[in-house]
């Protein structure tokens, strides 16, 4: 059983480039994928997707991935001539106009242009052209794919470890909320023998020596106890129960069925809740709802 809240990281340097992809996940009712990769690898964006579908189920992925080269050889970096030769121009056009005559050398060129270091060019927008070798698609897909596996194996493992602490934390709940079942099936069947107590005393206050009708008495006994029998009520909780240990020790995503169950074990709590008036039950009762209440907000996680 696995969490829908996981990350995981890989990077390694193949073939010249350093490549890092990382995976994250949060809750999702289905797989939502996404892949944020520049632009001249989009064409890996659906073999990333694959990926990931082949060992995930539910959840809102995100894969990012950076690919940068490290060797400097696969670069070939030039001055861009017209770029310079038009910064140069431009400056000699202005100093022209701004500096007067003999600040000029005699070549027309002013001191600011002469002595113009590199220091000053580079940080000037567009001087170096960049230009990237062919690059072979087959080389790069193969080494991202193969760095994304590793980050997907990470991913996976964290997803497990929550996994495991969830399915321990619901079937702990599993248990407190046996022990509660266990509470109303003993004391539900006390209520109808109070309840025919009760009945003949106030019959007895109100009709003082006369003669009182038993038998009526354990036909209103018995309509009672048909009314607040919760016995099918209590056999549905621990077939519930049951089914959700099953459940949790599946491989797989479980959490949609997980849900269901949490669904009928809180109707069954809340029909038991409307049978039986009582306070000690209903304070059981109560117990149950939160105990269920957190087992489905812990649900909300599991794949």
């Amino acid at each position: 059983m696995k969490s829908m809240t996981g990350y995981g990281r890989a990077q390694e340097q193949r073939d010249g480039r350093d490549i890092l992809v990382e995976l994250r996940s949060v809750n999702s009712r289905f797989l939502e994928p996404n892949v944020r990769i520049a632009r001249s690898y989009t064409y890996l964006e659906e073999e990333l997707k694959s990926l990931l579908k082949t060992r995930v189920a539910r959840g809102k992925a995100e894969i990012a991935v950076s690919v940068t080269l490290v060797d400097g050889k696969r670069a070939d970096i030039r001055v861009n001539d017209e770029i310079v030769r038009g910064y140069l121009e431009a400056m000699r056009a202005y100093n022209m106009k701004a500096l007067p005559g003999d600040q000029l050398c005699d070549d027309g060129d002013s001191r600011e242009v002469r002595y113009m270091d590199w220091s000053t060019m580079v940080g000037l927008p567009d001087v170096f052209r960049i230009e990237k070798p062919q690059e072979d698609e087959d080389e790069i897909r193969a080494d991202v794919l193969a760095v994304a596996e590793k980050a997907l194996d990470a991913f996976i493992a964290m997803r497990e470890a929550e996994g495991a602490r969830l399915r321990e934390d619901v079937e702990q709940r599993l248990v407190t909320i046996e022990e509660n079942v266990a509470i109303v099936e003993k004391e539900a069947p006390r209520l109808t023998e109070r309840y025919r107590e009760r009945l003949l005393g106030k019959l007895t206050e109100l009709l003082g020596s006369t003669q009182i009708d038993e038998q009526r008495i354990l036909t209103e006994a018995a309509i009672f106890s048909e009314k607040t029998a919760v016995d099918e009520e209590t056999v549905r909780l621990r077939s519930h129960i049951a089914q959700m240990r099953e459940m949790l020790a599946e491989e797989g995503s479980v959490g949609r069925k997980l849900d269901f169950l949490v669904q009928e074990m809180n109707r069954e709590v809340n029909t038991i809740g409307s049978k039986v008036q009582d306070v000690d039950i209903t304070s059981v009762v109560v117990d149950m709802k939160s105990e269920i209440e957190k087992i489905r907000e812990q649900i909300q996680n599991i794949e």
